[in-house]
């Protein structure tokens, strides 16, 4: 009987197998670093990108900022503007009212009456003088009230004069110039 000898055949064969499988897991293992590799590539240059966007935000928010920092500015400026305008209107509105109340106390004021102090303050007018007697600060009071710009007059206080020269007084009147604006 002949032998043959299979054993190097297959040996060959197994050999070859296994030549091929590290040959192809040497492939599929330069593909996986490879790929590996280029994602690492994408992923950096997406990074780089993004990191460039957030600064160019970044700065464009700078910018921003400062742009509303400048338009909170100008609208506190305009509120100020406008205050002042509104000062200026008012001031402009009662300018004639001092006049006024001038004229109508010159016109309240009855003979043997001399006023010696004219205080403003708000609405309220106080006026000291001096009278030749307690009916002339009476008949000054009823004059003041009857006035058209002038109400509730209120006397502070009435001293007579040393030596009987007369009486000093004191009042508070309110100055009606509000009635006036609210037409």
């Amino acid at each position: 009987m002949t032998r043959i000898n299979l054993l190097p055949w297959r040996e060959e064969r197994a050999e070859r197998r296994r030549k091929f499988f590290l040959i192809f897991l040497l492939l599929i293992t330069t593909i996986a670093l490879a790929a590996v590799w280029l994602a690492d590539r994408v992923i950096d240059r997406a990074i780089d990108r993004q990191v460039a966007r957030n600064n160019h935000l970044s700065k464009q928010v700078t910018v921003l900022d400062s742009r509303i920092k400048t338009i909170d500015e100008l609208r506190e400026q305009r509120q100020q503007l406008m205050e002042r305008m509104k000062v200026v209107e008012d001031l402009q509105g009662h300018r004639a009212s001092g006049q006024q109340l001038f004229e109508q106390l010159a016109r309240a004021m009855p003979d043997g009456v001399q006023l010696s102090e004219v205080s403003v303050s708000g609405t309220s007018v106080e006026v000291t003088g001096t009278a030749v007697s307690s009916d002339d600060v009476a008949r000054l009071m009823r004059s003041l009230e009857a006035s058209n710009t002038l109400r509730a007059p209120n006397l502070r206080h009435v001293r007579a004069e040393e030596g009987g020269a007369g009486s000093a007084f004191q009042l508070m009147v309110d100055h009606g110039e509000h009635q006036e604006t609210q037409r």
